[in-house]
């Protein structure tokens, strides 16, 4: 089979969909992988590194899209990429796709009529999502960090240190949800000495936090009204809720948002599928905040980026072995022999073949065959 790995065409996005060890894993086996060039400066990997694992370097992306039979990404396409959906038959995407959160990028799979699979909605029998853990690690332990920077009046905050310091209280943490993002959140939080509180609509899942930080957080039965008086005196809300495949329920109104400290901060964690706080709207790390009602928004759609060495390894050590799958036997054998692949295919053959897509767009959908 051959792989194409491009380069990343999302603004400020520096991460790479696999490593010269994945590429020496695919080559080995007897596949051809294709790596534009440049595909990997962003995270510290030069071009040379992935020749002397056996890749190709390509330095037209048309040639690599109409090349490949398997494109491993990061991000959904851009704009600039939808043309080249098309230039392969029956080519399969593997990245991550969000298509709950955009109608644009749904649209453009359905014409190009191939396989998308997308990394957030692989999910074991378990419940839980190997290729989205990893991202959501990063971004739950950054969550806090951006927090205590734009807390300070540099970062547009009100001049706020999150640690406080001796007779100076410390900053009161409000995370919504207690899945990996949320408590990786909490676990920098604490460390930091913030004064932290978890919600969650799942009580194991509370007594859990509970049990792990032994006492070093509260934790709150999240409801409507418990999130409202989370929020009222918070400097710094982290929203970390996930329904997979779909869009993010909206839990911060911009009425409880005016009723907050003067200069707080909130992190969206969930602006990959919507967002969970009303004015929530996709930013980038060259322009990542906006004022609402006197709060600070942090919005950045692809928080791991900045962090792209740490990020690319974490990312491809847990892509690989569904990566490795997809070539030797293909995206359809593959996803017959493991439930946990098929669950990830978005749309296929022109049609959604994942329901809360179809249901966040008003398409219709069908099963996967």
């Amino acid at each position: 089979m051959i792989v194409g790995v491009p380069r990343e065409r999302k603004e400020d996005e520096y991460r790479v969909a696999l490593t010269p060890a994945g590429v020496r894993e695919l080559t080995d086996r007897g596949h051809r992988v294709l790596v534009e060039q440049g595909a990997g400066e962003g995270s510290a990997l030069a071009d040379r590194r992935f020749m002397a694992t056996g890749a190709t370097l390509v330095s037209n992306p048309d040639e690599l899209w109409a090349a490949a039979d398997l494109v491993l990404k990061v991000k959904e396409p851009e704009p600039e990429e939808y043309g080249r959906l098309g230039l392969h038959r029956d080519q399969v995407l593997f990245t991550y796709l969000h298509l709950a959160a955009s109608r644009a990028v749904t649209e453009a799979l359905l014409t190009a009529g191939n396989t998308a699979i997308g990394y957030e909605t692989v999910r074991l029998p378990d419940g839980s999502l190997p290729l989205l853990t990893p991202m959501s690690e990063v971004a739950g332990r950054m969550a806090p960090l951006v927090s205590a920077h734009h807390l300070m009046r540099p970062g547009g905050g009100r001049g706020s240190l999150i640690c406080g310091v001796p007779g100076v209280g410390c900053a009161n943490v409000t995370i919504i949800g207690a899945g990996v993002a949320g408590m990786a959140a909490a676990t920098i939080a604490v460390g930091l000495h913030a004064r932290v509180r978890v919600l969650d609509r799942d009580l194991e899942r509370l007594r859990r936090a509970d049990h792990h930080f032994r006492g070093a957080l509260d934790t709150v039965a999240s409801s409507a009204h418990a999130v409202e008086e989370a929020c009222l005196d918070a400097d710094v809300v982290i929203g970390a809720v996930l329904v997979v495949g779909a869009r993010a329920p909206m839990l911060v109104s911009d009425d409880l948002v005016a009723r907050m400290p003067e200069g707080s901060v909130l992190v969206d964690l969930s602006v990959d599928q919507g967002g969970c706080f009303q004015s929530s709207r996709p930013t980038t790390h060259s322009d990542p905040t906006f004022p609402v009602h006197g709060s600070l928004f942090y919005c950045v759609a692809n928080m791991p980026g900045a962090v792209p060495h740490t990020s690319t390894h974490a990312l491809a050590n847990a892509t690989l072995p569904y990566t490795l799958a997809i070539a030797e036997h293909g995206w359809r054998d593959a996803a017959r022999s493991d439930p946990s692949l098929a669950a990830g295919v978005n749309v296929s053959g022109g049609a959604v073949v994942l329901q809360p897509v179809a249901e966040a767009h008003g398409l219709p959908w069908r099963s996967l065959p």
